[in-house]
């Protein structure tokens, strides 16, 4: 879907400083990645809600995104990772600890950080993750992606009446195969995560399959992990129904494992 400029604003990344003065005196950094064929406007309330605590919060917008669906198929899945790693290298400088966290395909991104870079992610921020599928059609993407540029959308799965993503209606083949390849080495990286981890989940997924969660939480090796049920939403679970308990319970979190 080619995007609308009037739109362009939704999908602009937000980048808010921490204020020590909030925060026991310490900077706290938060980074979180959206999901694919979404942007920042699927997770900008999450973001919001934990600056208005006083943490430095960065939300990027991943290559390709927020523009059209044909401008995401020329990225991949390094692209994605990259901008998310020169966001978090920046947050890292610039305070004392940083939580990372992610929505779908940004839950993936979220876990790689905390795979590659274990002594630097204080805290690990999960909401619908996917590293797995159980859907058979994925297999074919190799061939698929050769024939056929993309599939119908997978954005705005939200139980929460009126309320829309803003994300494509085509899901690029070619892009998403990328990020499908990635799987097996994240799950293969699992136990490198050793940072507390609160994982929220929703009751019905029509994205993101039952797959992915014991996979993540059998595979980690971190000690400290919370499991939150989400009974009211759908895959995009920051935009819906259970949103505050995602926003109370990431703010809880971050207060808990970046303190002094």
């Amino acid at each position: 879907m080619s995007l609308d400029r009037s739109l362009d604003a939704l999908h602009e990344p937000l980048t808010v400083a921490a204020r020590p003065e909030l925060t026991d005196g310490r900077r706290i950094g938060v980074l979180l990645s959206h999901g694919f064929t979404g942007s920042p406007y699927s997770i900008r309330p999450w973001g919001q809600h934990l600056a208005d605590r006083g943490y430095g919060v960065t939300v990027p917008r991943l290559p390709g995104h927020g523009t059209t669906w044909q401008n995401l198929n020329a990225h991949r899945w390094e692209d994605w990772y990259g901008e998310l790693t020169r966001a978090f290298d920046a947050l890292c400088l610039e305070n004392d600890a940083v939580v990372v966290g992610g929505l779908s395909m940004g839950g993936a991104l979220a876990i790689r950080l905390a795979e590659e870079h274990p002594d630097r992610v204080s805290g690990l921020l999960l909401v619908n993750p996917a590293v797995a599928s159980a859907r058979q059609d994925l297999k074919l993407l190799p061939v698929l992606k050769r024939v056929v540029r993309s599939f119908p959308g997978i954005a705005s799965d939200i139980k929460k009446p009126g309320q829309v993503e803003h994300g494509y209606d085509r899901t690029p083949l070619r892009a998403i195969h990328s990020f499908v390849q990635v799987w097996p080495t994240i799950i293969a990286d699992l136990p490198r995560v050793t940072c507390p981890l609160v994982y929220f989940r929703s009751a019905v997924d029509h994205v993101v399959d039952d797959a992915s969660q014991p996979i993540i939480l059998g595979g980690v090796s971190s000690t400290d992990v919370t499991e939150v049920p989400l009974p009211e939403s759908f895959h995009v679970a920051t935009l819906d129904n259970d949103a505050p308990t995602i926003f109370a319970g990431s703010a809880e979190f971050v207060a808990r494992v970046t303190a002094a």
